[in-house]
């Protein structure tokens, strides 16, 4: 048996043939963005076959659900995270959180088809690809924007010497630090000018601006929040709604 808790209910999600995509601060930590998580979050593909091998998969860690909702696949597909907390031996108290469709974020075909698949200790890790993750750390959760720098400025510092069209057109499109934006400006003007159509922040860059890049970089964040809180609205009201009648019942 692994004896690190995240391999252990990563190799049961796959030992019960799980169709899922590693995502959130674990993912991260794979990435080199963080050093620690206590918490794994899975993307799940929302088939019946595939909830009833994670339901097997659950019942192995003895995880139990911890909050509203209940493990329910409308729950899932109304955009709704389901939350479970481990009893088996080796990973007591690890939140498992678990969903199938998140705001701005493509249909799980479309992510596992982009999926990068590590292989750590023995077991293969599918994790949601660094573009994806990025696009599903974007949420009104502070904590999250931070992370979502990490991530980038990661990739740039492993992969800078190395700059494919592709990786040049991700970093434009992605990056929020200052100093990388305005070096990328420096190095790839064409690039810039072209990527500036769809994100109008990379003006300043040309313009080697960096206060008006950071000025652009945080009104950009404060429209996601936005959108973000938007979206969560009607969601939040039927958790709420659901604890009331949780409530009500006992």
């Amino acid at each position: 048996m692994n004896p690190n808790p995240t391999l252990r209910v990563l190799s049961s999600m796959q030992r019960h043939g799980v169709q899922h995509l590693l995502m959130g601060g674990q993912a991260c930590v794979f990435y080199g963005a963080a050093e620690f998580s206590r918490d794994v979050d899975f993307a799940i593909f929302s088939s019946d076959e595939n909830l009833a091998r994670l339901e097997a998969a659950l019942q192995e860690l003895q995880a139990e659900v911890i909050a509203v909702p209940n493990f329910e696949k409308a729950h899932l597909l109304r955009g709704h995270a389901v939350h479970f907390r481990c009893k088996a031996n080796g990973v007591e108290g690890m939140r498992v959180d678990v969903m199938t469709h998140m705001r701005g974020v493509d249909p799980f075909p479309e992510l596992w088809q982009r999926r990068t698949t590590l292989l750590i200790d023995g077991i293969e890790v599918d994790l949601m690809s660094l573009p994806d993750l990025v696009q599903a750390k974007k949420t009104q959760r502070l904590k999250d924007w931070p992370m979502l720098q990490r991530l980038i400025e990661s990739h740039w510092f492993q992969h800078q010497h190395e700059p494919t069209s592709e990786r040049i057109t991700f970093w434009l499109k992605e990056c929020r630090s200052p100093e990388i934006l305005l070096e990328l400006a420096r190095r790839f003007p064409d690039e810039t000018i072209s990527e500036a159509k769809h994100r109008p922040l990379l003006d300043a860059t040309l313009n080697q601006d960096s206060d008006l890049v950071e000025e652009a970089l945080e009104s950009e964040r404060l429209a996601v929040v936005a959108e973000d809180k938007a979206y969560w609205k009607p969601l939040r009201e039927e958790l709420e709604l659901m604890r009331k009648e949780l409530r009500s019942a006992t």
